[in-house]
């Protein structure tokens, strides 16, 4: 997407229904889903005490169904896990979109996250695709998920100099947390629309129901005549 005006980075949330390529994408009853691999960077004590911030299964899953999907990573996340970080990012399935080094929100008042400076925006998003470089990860697109998915007209101008798309969503999953995976399926389920964007989770330690919820949601979606896009296809039309 082409930056928006006076440089501000340009924000995404579905693919819209009328006209032209979008009303072709709606009538193929697309739908992206999008997992966020979160982990901020003063993680790595709790990493080592064991919390898992990875989903390997759910990964391994989304392959086994071959639902193609973007991963929203974390720079953090790609250190502690290099070599699933270049699992995911070297797999034509997936692509890789940034979610910040520090997983540190770009607004005030975010879910209690610490807060990035104005002037350290861009160097963050650009720590976070250095980490990916680092782990050898090759399919990366230029897109940016704001952390908590806050973000003013502030962050938007300050992230301008990273040259990425923002990409937001417009179902919640619920998966954050949650301890009932058909609550979660159900959610999505009934939030899909044609063009739909899912936000979900690629954490064990806070979404650790989420590969189940997938395994249901997944054929359901089929079912209905759904086909799983990446959101680099969906953007496109």
């Amino acid at each position: 997407m082409a930056p928006g005006p006076a440089g501000r980075t340009p924000v995404f949330e579905r693919r819209p229904t009328g006209g032209g390529a979008a009303e072709k994408t709606a009538a193929e009853k697309v739908v992206a889903l999008t997992f966020d691999a979160d982990m901020t960077a003063d993680q790595g004590a709790r990493a080592k005490a064991g919390e898992r911030f990875d989903n390997p299964e759910l990964i391994a899953l989304l392959r086994r169904l071959k639902v193609p999907s973007t991963v929203f990573m974390t720079g953090r996340w790609a250190e502690e896990y290099p070599a699933q970080a270049k699992g995911i990012g070297t797999d034509g399935l997936f692509e890789v979109a940034n979610h910040s080094y520090s997983h540190y929100a770009f607004t005030a008042d975010c879910y209690g996250l610490p807060v990035v400076a104005k002037d350290a925006m861009t160097r963050d998003v650009e720590r976070a695709f250095s980490a990916f470089r680092q782990a050898g990860v090759r399919n990366v697109v230029p897109y940016f998920r704001f952390p908590g998915g806050c973000y003013d007209d502030a962050a938007l101008r300050a992230l301008g100099p990273a040259n990425v798309t923002a990409v937001q969503w417009d179902v919640v999953s619920g998966d954050a947390f949650a301890t009932d995976a058909g609550a979660v399926a159900e959610q999505v389920l009934d939030g899909v629309r044609p063009g739909s964007l899912v936000v979900m989770h690629c954490t064990r330690s806070a979404a650790p129901v989420t590969a189940e919820a997938i395994s249901r949601i997944v054929p359901e979606l089929r079912k209905r005549g759904y086909r799983f896009v990446k959101v680099s296809e969906l953007m496109e039309g």
